[in-house]
């Protein structure tokens, strides 16, 4: 499958889960025939509760639900909500359970997110099935219609059919069952270009070569949000050198509310060289922000990938990307918002730090390099 632009989209930006997750429900709500279901993170609590009585009711109705979870990013998800699922009538699978006998093998996860409904709405972003996504994380993610739709599916039929995935009935090949699958009738016409872009760790990094792409031939702004902030050499140097040329290259990055400070002390390491070259560094301060996008100029990258080592060296991941004046102004406004309620990092301030701050990012920095040699 290769990462097509494609026209006549209609993009819609949901930030926060207030606005994204009654969406997702309406959408639900309103299947008929299918849905088709990927997440890195579920775990049983209140969200988890309210998702699956959803999938129960629209398993009542017929609809028939595939739900792909991660084998690792599931783990909380108890086995009283398992069984809830299967006895609803949701084929449910795991994708690369861990396992004693595979070691490394174990460290590829499927960190994509999507949600598919009949063939003809899809959503994406970095949500997940957890409590904290109601309220405590700050999220984004966009509702698709159009042609990218059926990119979408068959990049959730390769991974369900994967000898990596586990569970379910054995049935047809969920990508053959695609290929003769007629076009879905009542997509949304729309006048915006978009692909899916996607990345298989090592193996396949097309999502980080396409930001790498877009930052070298930046013209204007360049405005990256990742809560995960420990980017390859490969991209510092790119971040830099956009900076020095003139472009205004801006980070969003979580601040004090992290979920693991231990990853976000090791970027900090990198802030210095950075803020030097003329990057403007914002740290998040609200909440903790959990969101993965990007706005280049018109170009928009938005979904699972954190830009980080992890993500580009062991997971799967997927983006959409969008080609698109209007819907890149709206991004941009929703990081102007975001940039508001921010701390923006001096320079000046930043060499100052105390010596601790530099130890803890030294630490840090040294265990995460480590860890990120084990391939």
């Amino acid at each position: 499958m290769r990462a097509t632009w494609k026209s006549g989209n209609r993009f819609d930006l949901l930030p926060e889960g207030k606005r994204f997750w009654p969406a997702m429900q309406e959408a639900i709500d309103g299947a008929r025939r299918y849905l088709w279901i990927e997440l890195y993170l579920m775990e049983s609590g209140e969200l988890a509760e309210r998702f699956i009585a959803v999938l129960e009711t629209a398993a009542a109705r017929g609809v028939q639900i595939k739900l792909m979870l991660d084998g690792v990013g599931s783990m909380g998800l108890s086995r009283s909500d398992r069984q809830r699922l299967r006895a609803s009538g949701v084929e449910l699978r795991f994708f690369n359970p861990l396992a004693m006998t595979r070691l490394g093998g174990n460290l590829m996860r499927d960190h994509r997110k999507l949600v598919v409904v009949d063939g003809e709405i899809a959503f994406t972003g970095g949500f997940g099935v957890v409590d904290e996504f109601i309220e405590a994380w700050y999220e984004v993610a966009v509702r698709i219609r159009g042609p990218v739709v059926e990119d979408w599916m068959r990049l959730f039929a390769a991974v369900w059919d994967s000898p990596l995935t586990r569970g379910g009935k054995p049935r047809e090949r969920l990508t053959q069952w695609l290929q003769s699958l007629p076009p879905a009738k009542g997509q949304a016409a729309g006048a915006s270009r978009g692909r899916v872009i996607w990345g298989r760790g090592h193996r396949y990094q097309a999502i980080r070569l396409s930001l790498h792409g877009r930052v070298a031939t930046a013209r204007r702004r360049l405005w990256l949000c990742t809560p995960y902030f420990v980017p390859t050499l490969s991209l510092r140097r790119q971040l830099a050198r956009a900076a020095r040329r003139g472009i205004d290259v801006r980070l969003l990055l979580a601040g004090g509310h992290h979920d693991h400070p231990g990853i976000r002390y090791a970027g900090q390491r990198f802030y210095g060289r950075l803020l030097k070259a003329g990057v403007k560094i914002y740290e998040f301060q609200p909440n903790f922000i959990h969101a993965k996008f990007c706005v280049v100029d018109d170009w928009v990258s938005l979904g699972s990938c954190n830009f980080d080592h992890w993500s580009l060296q062991w997971n799967l991941e997927a983006n959409q990307e969008v080609e698109d004046a209007g819907f890149a102004a709206e991004v941009a406004r929703l990081f102007e918002r975001n940039f508001a309620t921010s701390r923006c990092i001096d320079a000046a301030s930043w060499a100052r730090r105390p010596w601790w701050q530099r130890v803890r990012e030294w630490l840090f920095g040294t265990l995460n390099a480590w860890v990120t040699r084990l391939k």
